[in-house]
């Protein structure tokens, strides 16, 4: 498979689970029915992605990459949509994610460029 088929998978699964854990808080507790099926669909579709990805790249490297965007993601979606307070530590946090996620990308060989 083609490394750039490899990360149009995993940011696909990304965006995905970003939509479905943005639907689960609106499901309330899956009582509400196209919250619910928007949710559920959601990881559904997440998880094959991620599954298609990990043909390729390493179960690890996947995986740190898939939830520190989401991380991040939903962050942002819950500051924007949700009028969630992000402090300091929290902004600090994010940050340390993207770089960790950026130092996985550029310098480990783990990766396949």
């Amino acid at each position: 498979m083609n490394s750039i088929y490899t990360y149009l998978y995993l940011a696909g699964a990304i965006v995905m689970e970003v939509i479905a854990t943005s639907f689960l808080k609106s499901s309330e507790s899956f009582t509400r029915l196209v919250p619910s099926i928007i949710t559920v669909a959601g990881y559904a579709a997440a998880f094959y992605l991620l599954s298609l990805s990990l043909r390729t790249m390493p179960t690890g490297i996947a995986y740190a990459i898939w939830s520190g965007a989401g991380i991040v993601l939903i962050s942002l979606i819950s500051w924007i949509w949700f009028g969630q307070a992000l402090d300091t530590a929290a902004l600090l946090g994010i940050g340390l994610i993207i770089a960790g996620v950026i130092v996985i990308n550029v310098f480990s060989g783990s990766v396949s460029h």
